[in-house]
């Protein structure tokens, strides 16, 4: 799960400070307040590590990626020529991370320099000068675990770009025999190059390092706002998808897959396991959006299929296209709720879209059993007032394993050309204690002038 993130001089961001990420954690706020960027930045060091070129520092991304970001001087805070981008991001390991120190032996083998489930990496970069065609490259980028830190950073030294350099722990890197060769670029801007493991004699852990970041980044999916129109037929040729793509185009693609490799998810304790499509089904009906739902081929080993439903138990069946609009926002929601592995983290930009505010209100239930069933992490930035008030209701009631130490919620905002972020103080009971001004709107202020005018409206009617 991720743990941790920090910004700085990232997009409207100088300086986020650490937020916590817990199980759930919504951002909130009005629009250009800056919730887009805290998740595209995380987006940033997914699809550089998902990226085949080694040689980029950030993959800012195009029409096929999560996020399209531009270029260097379009995402550093205030588009400055010297500022320095740095990206922090903290996680927990899947059990202890181990370091030995190969080069010291104790009775029990090699000593043991660190050992600790939370890991945090950080990444420090700016841009080049315009003679360099505004490429980017690293100042400096490290990996802590425990209070030990393993990093490079970039040097003024002749014949020397970088230096590899150990904090926190009384390891030292045993310099291999034979000729001092300087220390390349890191690679993109997480990765040790391999002069760093021939340099030393005692650093193959590196390796496992960058390798631990790439896991947990590959466990990242991400869903946007504007989602793919519904089809009156679906083609599956075999694929399985990882997720549900950036506008849930591959929905169906992953229903199918999970049937096909038999997979079941567990209800609960006494209860017998279903299919994903099974518990999708059940979710929208309970949300009551619709009663039945099933993906069909046309005929019997027909590569072509349709998804059809039933509004009521009576009604007649029809195809998705011939539903509401809600139904198809909302399935790729909850299948990648479902779909995605345990312990994944699922980002999410405005859920809400397209649904009525009961069903807003459910999305928060679906969310909650998303995490205490499958330990799917749930990141997302929101709008809807509905959601957010089911979400404290739960914490409140303490159903569905869901207490306040479960659920993070910031409030973002614009103060003085950058953005803020506050944490919303949630107590035992569902609370929020430091509600901001305006959150939702004036919902007082809209009613005291809604009577202001039926007065007048009132006096003008006598006279």
């Amino acid at each position: 799960m991720l743990t941790r993130l920090r910004l700085q001089a990232f997009k409207s961001w100088k300086d986020t400070g650490d937020v916590a990420l817990k199980p759930v954690t919504g951002f909130f706020g009005p629009n250009s307040s800056g919730k887009t960027s805290l998740i595209q930045a995380l987006l940033l060091l997914k699809q550089t590590a998902d990226s085949p070129d080694r040689g980029l520092v950030f993959h800012f991304g195009n029409e096929k990626t999560p996020a399209d970001l531009g270029d260097f001087r379009s995402i550093v805070h205030a588009h400055g020529e010297d500022s320095i981008l740095a990206l922090t991001l903290d996680w927990e390991h899947p059990k202890p991370f181990r370091i030995v120190d190969t080069k010291v032996d104790t009775k029990d083998g090699n000593r043991t320099v660190v050992e600790d489930r939370l890991l945090s990496f950080t990444v420090a970069a700016r841009e080049a000068t315009p003679s360099r065609n505004g490429r980017v490259f690293v100042e400096k980028m490290s990996y802590r675990v425990g209070e030990a830190t393993f990093g490079m950073r970039r040097v003024e030294k002749p014949g020397a770009e970088y230096e590899f350099f150990v904090d926190g722990t009384e390891f030292v890197p045993v310099r291999s025999v034979g000729r001092k060769w300087p220390l390349p670029a890191p690679v993109r801007n997480y990765g040790f190059p391999d002069q760093v493991r021939a340099y030393f004699q005692n650093t193959g852990f590196v390796a496992d390092l960058q390798l631990a970041l790439e896991e947990r980044l590959q466990q990242v999916h991400y869903l946007g706002p504007l989602r793919a129109w519904p089809l009156r037929r679906y083609a599956w040729t075999g694929a399985q998808p990882a997720d549900m793509g950036r506008a849930g185009e591959s929905v169906v693609d992953a229903i199918l897959a999970s049937r096909e490799r038999g997979e079941m998810i567990s209800r609960g304790r006494g209860r017998s396991k279903v299919t994903l499509e099974q518990y999708v089904a059940q979710w929208l009906k309970d949300l009551g959006l619709i009663h039945d739902f099933r993906v069909e081929s046309l005929t019997k080993g027909s590569p072509v299929f349709e998804v059809r439903v039933r509004k009521s138990e009576t009604a007649p069946e029809v195809l998705l296209t011939d539903v509401g609009f809600g139904v198809s926002q909302i399935l790729p929601v909850l299948v990648l709720c479902f779909y995605v592995p345990r312990g994944a983290t699922i980002i999410l930009e405005q859920p809400e879209i397209h649904l009525h505010p009961a069903v807003q209100s459910g999305l928060a239930d679906v969310l909650i059993d998303a995490w205490s069933k499958r330990g799917v992490q749930i990141l997302l930035e929101s709008h809807s007032e509905h959601l957010l008030r089911r979400l404290q209701r739960r914490v409140a009631e303490q159903k569905q394993k869901v207490s306040k130490d479960d659920v993070g919620l910031y409030f973002c905002s614009t103060s003085g050309g950058g953005s803020t972020i506050m944490p919303l103080d949630l107590d035992v009971l569902g609370n929020i204690r430091n509600w901001p001004e305006g959150f939702f709107g004036d919902d007082f202020g809209e009613i005291a002038a809604m009577s202001r005018a039926a007065r007048q409206r009132r006096r003008e009617g006598a006279a």
